[in-house]
């Protein structure tokens, strides 16, 4: 696999459709996705401030998935934080997960922080699962339960 970072320009349209699908898969909906233009805006500010962190996945010259990380601050403390593991439906549940977490536990290493959040929604089990798989807890619900905030140890 490939991590390569996000170029708005080429990417435009296909992390658009990725996150949207991120939200379908999370909430059965896209209807609190919001204005495209307002994540784009939002993307392009976090790839200056982390241009490792928002990457597209790449296999076999094919993109197959996006994530989007970066570093900050909770409860006093710097902390990794994971906007989006995403991967198209097809190589969903084929190990591919195991190589997301490991491109982001490296890339929270080289912020030197030592620990990483994440919200994912409760109706998401296969997330929810893989998440507890690697490692990861429950902190408490957020956004009136409709996402559980995780916390994970690098």
């Amino acid at each position: 696999m490939e991590f390569e970072t996000i170029d708005l320009t080429k990417h435009r349209d296909m992390v658009i459709r990725f996150r949207k699908d991120s939200f379908q898969v999370s909430f059965g909906t896209t209807s609190d996705f919001g204005k495209e233009d307002v994540y784009l805006n939002w993307l392009e500010t976090k790839i200056k401030a982390f241009p490792k962190g928002f990457v597209m996945v790449k296999e076999d010259e094919k993109y197959i998935g996006q994530v989007e990380l970066s570093i900050r601050e909770y409860k006093g403390k710097d902390i990794g934080y994971v906007h989006l593991f995403y991967l198209i439906p097809e190589k969903r549940g084929a190990g591919k997960g195991k190589a997301l977490h490991q491109y982001a536990m490296q890339f929270f290493k080289n912020y030197d922080v030592k620990e990483y959040h994440l919200r994912v929604s409760p109706s998401n089990t296969h997330a929810y699962m893989f998440y507890r798989k690697i490692g990861m807890v429950d902190i408490g619900p957020e956004l009136n339960g409709k996402v559980i905030r995780m916390k994970g140890r690098i």
